[in-house]
């Protein structure tokens, strides 16, 4: 009986860390944070990039097509930049965010941080940026993460076509 009440135990506190673990709450640029988790309902969007990737640029130019379109729906967007908060070759302050932003016009909810990635990149298996995340209102990933995106805006790819569809499915 004891062996089984400790079993229990161990398992619980075991699941209660696991679901911690995959909660992601990013500071915002802006002052504050969004707890991503707490979104459920909504449709989120995650453009994540970093500012001194200079495909970054396109893909806020893409995020904004996007919000454009589904403006006055049940959806968010958000930039969740990669950048580092430590001194290095992809540093940069959150003046530097902020002024990327104003740059290229983002036109999403919030910026947010997530210095190197690290928690984004785990919790949704993000082997590249730019990349794109499209969560259901259930606060389930759609689909695997939109990568692969090409610098041309010419190009014969629109990613927003795929970005779209699990949208939509979400919607």
């Amino acid at each position: 009986m004891k062996t089984t009440k400790g079993f229990i135990t161990i398992l619980s506190v075991t699941l209660i860390l696991g679901i911690a673990a995959f909660s992601q709450t990013l500071p915002s640029v802006g002052g504050g944070s969004v707890n991503l988790d707490a979104q459920r309902g909504k449709v989120v969007v995650l453009a994540v990039g970093a500012s001194w990737l200079p495909l970054s640029a396109r893909q806020v130019d893409i995020t904004n097509s996007l919000a454009k379109k589904y403006q006055g729906r049940d959806i968010v967007f958000y930039f969740v930049a990669t950048d580092s908060t430590r001194p290095g070759k992809n540093f940069a302050s959150d003046e530097d965010v902020r002024k990327f932003a104003a740059t290229n016009k983002i036109a999403v909810g919030s910026v947010l941080r997530d210095p190197d990635g690290g928690a984004t990149f785990r919790k949704y298996s993000i082997d590249q940026v730019p990349s794109f995340i499209v969560i259901g209102k259930d606060g389930r990933m759609i689909g695997d993460p939109f990568g692969g995106l090409d610098s041309s805006p010419n190009s014969k790819y629109d990613i927003t076509v795929p970005i779209s569809r699990a949208i939509d499915k979400a919607l």
